[in-house]
């Protein structure tokens, strides 16, 4: 006998968005159908990767769990589906969204489309608020071609990205590494720096980062990134190898100077080892999200266990990525709390509530959160499975060659696909 679900309806939904407890809003539709319209607090949880995706995004079983489809025209029933499908994985508290998107809007709830919309939204706001300077591609064209003028380009994307197209000449920090290692690349105030990512966001954040910080340079966001600077008839350059710059003892001490009045002026708050050793005995009953904001390749050389690998820009770039749930508690670490502080002024920023920076960093708490010693090595994909229980490459091979040809089904993202 299969039993009934418990629901929440949309007016009952808006109060819940707006209540101070923790909570989380999965959208099981697919990826696409999200990015075309969605309730601006749901995380993308499709129902095909949901048992993949349920622990990252919310790791207390307890949390309050709603879920939502599109509504009646959902055929695939998907909201009651992915409900059954959480209760199963241990989830306590899980309700349907009586009439999914459909009732949402019905009940005059706005939606927004496209994916990182949350983080995406907080970066006009800040560019509007906080009047962050910006240049055209043509401005910055002809900054670099004035020989009267010295420039650098920084590109803010993670180094994947960066590698994959950047404008020439250009310098790759990531996310809060901009001001963890400014230093190294910046060594004049009177050389004018220009922020720039894909789009919009990060070069936003990363402008504003800096002014933030204090740093005495003229600092300006390019407006549109490299996709507006392809669109001006400028070149990209594709596949360069420069790494990010390593740090260094003179560059984190002038990193040091500017955090600390960051931290102060925006009354970030820190937690020391033993305090989230103590939240990690309650993870059972509140959530605990902990994540590291140093470089992939930093996290993969020994990292806390239990600890996520979200370098700082992407951890604010694409919250709703990697934390489904709202009021829950973040703790972000790094070596030396500066990347850590610089992250967490921005969450603090978002409306987050409950956001420390582990006091100290990671070789000061190793000998409370991992006395066994750290663990080593990338952070496992969500759907990363052993291949005991399939086929070698050399066996679809075969099984190709005959008649009839086996029909194969690619079940990973679109996009992955075409590719």
């Amino acid at each position: 006998m299969t039993l009934p679900l418990a629901s929440v309806s949309a007016p009952e939904l808006r109060q819940i968005l707006h209540s101070a407890g923790e909570f989380a809003l999965l959208d099981v539709r697919e990826q696409e159908e999200f990015s075309r319209e969605h309730v601006l607090l749901a995380s993308c949880a499709p129902l095909s990767r949901l048992e993949l995706l349920a622990g990252r995004l919310v790791p207390c079983r307890e949390t309050p769990v709603l879920v939502m489809d599109d509504g009646p025209d959902d055929r695939l029933g998907r909201a009651e589906r992915a409900a059954r499908a959480l209760l199963s994985l241990g989830y306590t508290s899980v309700r349907v969204a009586e009439g999914g998107l459909a009732a949402w809007k019905a009940d005059g709830g706005v939606t927004v489309n496209g994916v990182g919309a949350l983080s995406k939204g907080f970066g006009e706001y800040v560019e509007c608020v906080q009047e962050t300077p910006r240049m055209t591609p043509e401005e910055v064209r002809a900054l670099m071609d004035d020989p009267a003028t010295r420039s650098i380009i920084i590109d803010v994307r993670p180094h994947n990205e960066y590698r994959r197209m950047n404008i020439p000449g250009s310098v790759n920090l990531p996310g809060c590494e901009v001001t963890y290692r400014l230093a190294e690349v910046v060594t004049d105030p009177d050389i004018a720096i220009v922020i720039n990512c894909a789009g919009r966001t990060r070069s936003i954040i990363g402008t504003q980062t800096l002014l933030n910080a204090g740093v005495p340079n003229r600092v300006a966001a390019l407006k549109g990134g490299t996709m507006n600077w392809q669109l001006a008839g400028f070149a990209l350059e594709y596949g360069a190898d420069r790494p990010v710059p390593a740090s260094t003892p003179e560059g984190r001490r002038a990193a040091r100077e500017r955090v600390s009045r960051v931290a102060a002026a925006y009354r970030v708050r820190f937690a020391d080892a033993a305090q989230v050793a103590r939240w990690r005995e309650e993870s059972a009953h509140r959530t605990l999200y902990l994540f590291d904001v140093r470089l992939p390749e930093e996290y993969a050389a020994g990292h806390l266990p239990g600890a996520r690998s979200a370098q700082g820009g992407q951890l604010v770039q694409a919250t709703d990525e990697y934390a489904a749930v709202r009021n829950g508690r973040y703790v972000l670490v790094d070596d030396d709390e500066l990347r850590a502080i610089m992250t967490a002024h921005w969450l603090v920023q978002m409306g987050l509530p409950q956001v420390f920076v582990l006091r100290g960093g990671l070789e000061a708490a190793a000998p409370v959160l991992a006395p066994h010693g750290l663990e080593r090595g990338p952070e496992p994909a969500p759907d990363a499975r052993g291949a005991e229980a399939g086929l070698a490459p050399a066996e679809v091979a075969r099984l190709r060659a005959e008649t009839p040809e086996p029909l194969l089904l690619n079940v990973g993202a679109s996009d992955q696909h075409r590719r």
